[in-house]
């Protein structure tokens, strides 16, 4: 008999956000949601008997063997827009769900901003020091927010490293959850993020976390967009037809990875050869 999505060992949803604003950026537009969508996919949650945790948590569990609750869920926020704490952040509170925000140190305001790189409307330092008081789990997104995979071994290194140094130096612990930008990775990120002291990553893979076929420094999120309305919503975190809702991103996804190692080894030679 297989097992329900999310109960036991079996494979858990992992939802990936980033925006949440009525009056998002173009740039963010399609990757955002409004409240009102988060507030109503949250209560949706909550009445299917959902029980959300954090990204350590989930790790630890399944590193240990340690039972997850019943119908587990992670909720995830990459990037570090504004709105997780100016909308999210009531909501989540008001149902007593923990999440993970995954933050690209460089975009957001304060000492560390680099000018003209966040697409949006970006979080400061107290905000989410307030979000990991709350109990969100902070995570590491690099720096910059680039392309992992196409980076030389000395920038590579650097953007994973300097994103856990800031978390670390300005919220007192350095994180242990990872997310790649754009969810692009490769054995040699992956190498990087562990050695790094993470101990656990999230990618894309639009398909449900899944111990038994995902190493933990690769495991699989489903996005939720704009577009998700509250049926599709629930189809996902039901574990229905994930595949099939999502046929069209993978098939881009597979286009996409063979550029981008193509570009590698294009670089590579380049390099070799000044």
């Amino acid at each position: 008999m297989t097992e329900p999505a999310g109960q036991g060992s079996g494979p858990v949803p992992i939802l990936m956000y980033h925006a949440v604003t009525d009056t998002p950026a173009p740039a963010t537009r399609g990757l955002s949601v409004t409240p009102a969508a988060l507030a109503g996919q949250m209560t949706l949650l909550g009445a299917r008997g959902f029980t959300p945790l954090g990204t350590a948590e989930l790790a630890e569990a399944w590193r240990t063997g340690r039972p997850l609750p019943r119908r587990p869920v992670l909720i995830t926020f990459d990037d570090g827009y504004e709105g997780v704490h100016r909308h999210a952040l009531p909501v989540l509170k008001g149902l007593g769900f923990p999440a993970t925000l995954f933050v690209s140190t460089g975009w957001l305001r304060g000492p560390y901003e680099l000018p003209g790189a966040a697409p949006d409307a970006m979080l400061d330092w107290d905000q989410v020091r307030e979000l990991a008081a709350t109990g969100v789990e902070i995570g590491g997104h690099s720096h910059s927010h680039p392309q992992l995979d196409q980076l030389g071994d000395e920038r590579l290194w650097f953007e994973v490293l300097r994103c856990k140094e800031v978390l670390r130096d300005e919220l007192g612990a350095a994180p242990v959850s990872f997310a790649y930008p754009y969810g692009y990775s490769s054995r040699r990120v992956r190498r990087a993020v562990r050695f790094a002291g993470f101990t656990s990553a999230l990618a894309v893979g639009n398909a449900l976390a899944d111990r038994r076929r995902q190493a933990p420094y690769a495991l699989a999120r489903v996005t939720v967009r704009r577009s998700t309305g509250i049926e599709e919503f629930e189809r996902l975190v039901e574990g229905r037809a994930v595949a099939r809702n999502f046929a069209g991103d993978r098939a881009l996804t597979k286009g996409y990875a063979l550029v981008r190692r193509a570009r590698r080894c294009l670089r590579k030679v380049h390099e070799t050869r000044v």
